[in-house]
């Protein structure tokens, strides 16, 4: 196999660019008052829905890091099915998944709309700039063929 660029070796000015976007995205999700554990727990749904081997692993190590609980991780590809979630959570998996999924039917109205009378403003914020990051991270991990793995 062809060895793939290291995109932070390769282009370190961009990357230090996602490296200072994520920060912000960060001190985002804290104004809203999203802890820092379940911001792990949306970037590890987007990693799953993306198939991101090496986000998925770094994701549930920080969730879990963060003060996750190891059952809210486990059943998260199948959260709606679960009870471990509260309303403000399940509008932001539900947001998150369709900004990840957008190719597939945007961000549908509906889902805006139920986010929007669940979330504050700064919220949604938040967790769009959170999605829009970590679909980023997902595609350069991904593309460059992050190792995963002993």
């Amino acid at each position: 196999m062809t060895e793939r660029p290291n995109l932070k070796q390769s282009a370190p000015g961009i990357y230090q660019a996602m490296v200072a976007l994520d920060r912000l995205v960060s001190e985002a999700l804290a104004a809203a008052g999203i802890g820092p554990g379940f911001a792990h727990l949306l970037r590890l749904r987007a990693s799953q829905i993306n198939h991101c081997a090496y986000c998925i692993k770094v994701h549930t190590r920080d969730a879990l890091a963060g003060g996750e609980a190891a059952e809210r991780a486990t059943v998260l590809p199948a959260w709606r099915e679960t009870g471990y979630f509260s309303e403000k959570e399940r509008a932001a998996l539900e947001l998150v998944e369709a900004i990840t999924l957008i190719s597939e039917g945007q961000v549908p109205d509906a889902t805006y709309e139920r986010a929007a009378t669940i979330l504050s403003k700064g919220e949604i914020v938040a967790i769009e700039w959170l999605a829009i990051a970590i679909n980023s991270w997902n595609r350069i991990a991904i593309s460059s063929r992050y190792p995963v793995g002993p």
